[in-house]
């Protein structure tokens, strides 16, 4: 049975046409909005959000209320702004943004709506994975709810706050996950990235003012506005307050999104949330947030869930896309498939990414294929040493890299066996009938 802990996030997901506006307003929906401009200062709202200390929760965890504070003040810079909505989820295993798309689709507008109050911006983007459909459709049909109900546009709530909200469809590139590839793809470019500084708050859509944030993020904001900081912090850790969006796929009973507050224990999520390993197998290696934060043995699975212990061992929260593998799973052919996808997702700008992506592709292709050499290990560690931290205009390289990293720190035996065998171990010691027989 899945725990029974606070919970916000997910509260309204199952309820019945969740995704309508009369369902939103039945259920406390825009009480934040209107709360906010019923007499709350713009600088207040950002008070509110760093008193909350809420972390974006798109990867990088920077802290939500300073990003919006960075913007500038308008009575002395009069440029247009604007707010660009990370919905394009392309991080490899993540998968929960798309369910408050698609589940509550008015929760992420007022989220919208109150963060375009708090810097002062008449224009927000929602950038949307291509491959999205469904939730795209979800999003834009609750915008033009909320239009038609006065709530999106000119004189929102007559309270004399235009804000509009436009959709745009990404194009499946992962580069466009990152916040300045986005921007350049909204204003019809390719997505490459920029170079910053210019950071986006001084020099970003066309130019001008705009913060980017994720649509978990943003969904966070009414709640916190609703219910105050001092709330909020009642769940997580001190400095990772609130819940998260767990999505945990794999070697698990229980594939799916959950909600658990920071700095719950990894193997609690597993056992108690996702009902523990597929068959009652072993636990040989998992992913907590995604395949950028890198493999870590079954023996750290205790790690909390949280930006600061993951941290610490030398990974990351990421975007709390837990990935599970088994006892019958290759790590290395696992690194064969995440390197061949940022090698196929590099766009190629800085010769590091370009040419080091490559490189551990086609290393880890022939470990797997039975052509490699020891030696190979040791120039895996080379490449990725190479690539990060920080040595290029954006973090894909770091994706790569940290990864490649973790492989050869947590399972070089597993490396060697392979170069050794000159093939993979586990499919010689596991045959198809000892597989199936459970063995």
């Amino acid at each position: 049975m899945i725990p029974q802990v606070p919970t916000y996030l997910l509260d309204r997901c199952g309820l019945e046409d969740s995704h309508t506006l009369d369902v939103y307003r039945a259920n406390g929906g825009y009480a934040a909005l209107a709360k906010v401009l019923g007499g709350m200062d713009p600088a207040e709202v950002i008070e509110e959000l760093k008193d909350s200390g809420l972390r974006g929760r798109g990867g990088a965890g920077f802290p939500t209320g300073l990003k919006w504070s960075f913007m500038p003040d308008p009575q002395k810079d009069r440029r247009a702004r604007y707010l660009a909505v990370n919905a394009d989820e392309s991080e490899p295993g993540t998968c929960k943004d798309r369910v408050l798309m698609e589940k509550d689709p008015h929760g992420l507008i007022e989220g919208i709506l109150i963060a375009c109050y708090a810097m002062r911006v008449p224009v927000a983007y929602v950038y949307v994975r291509g491959e999205f459909r469904h939730p795209y459709n979800r999003v834009a049909a609750a915008i033009d709810e909320a239009r038609k109900a006065g709530l999106v546009g000119e004189n929102v709530l007559g309270k004399g706050f235009d804000c509009e909200i436009w959709m745009h469809k990404g194009a499946g590139a992962y580069i466009c996950g990152e916040e300045t590839g986005l921007m350049e793809s909204l204003e019809g470019k390719r997505g490459h990235p920029r170079p910053k500084p210019p950071f986006p708050a001084g020099h970003g859509l066309w130019g001008m003012p705009t913060t980017v944030n994720n649509v978990e993020t943003l969904f966070n904001v009414p709640f916190i506005v609703d219910r105050g900081a001092s709330w909020y912090r009642t769940m997580g850790t001190d400095a990772s307050p609130g819940n998260l969006l767990v999505g945990i796929s794999g070697h698990v009973e229980r594939p799916g999104v959950y909600e658990i507050p920071l700095g719950t224990a990894a193997n609690r999520i597993l056992e108690d949330w996702a009902g523990g390993v597929l068959n009652n197998h072993k636990l040989q290696a998992w992913f907590p947030g995604g395949s950028s934060t890198g493999l870590l043995p079954a023996s750290l699975i205790g790690l909390a869930m949280d930006h600061d212990s993951l941290k610490a061992a030398g990974s990351m929260l990421g975007t709390g896309a837990m990935i599970m593998l088994d006892e019958t799973a290759c790590v290395v052919r696992a690194m064969e498939v995440i390197s061949r996808f940022y090698d196929h997702e590099s766009c190629g700008q800085c010769s590091q990414c370009r040419e080091g992506t490559q490189w551990l592709h086609q290393i880890f292709r022939r470990m797997e294929n039975g052509r490699g050499r020891m030696e190979d290990i040791d120039l895996l560690e080379s490449l990725a040493s190479g690539m990060a931290p920080a040595k290029t205009i954006c973090a894909l390289a770091d994706a790569a890299a940290i990864p490649t990293h973790a492989v050869v720190k947590h399972f070089r035996e597993e490396l060697e066996a392979h170069v050794k065998a000159g093939c993979c171990p586990r499919k010689t010691a596991r045959t198809p009938e000892t597989v199936e027989a459970g063995a």
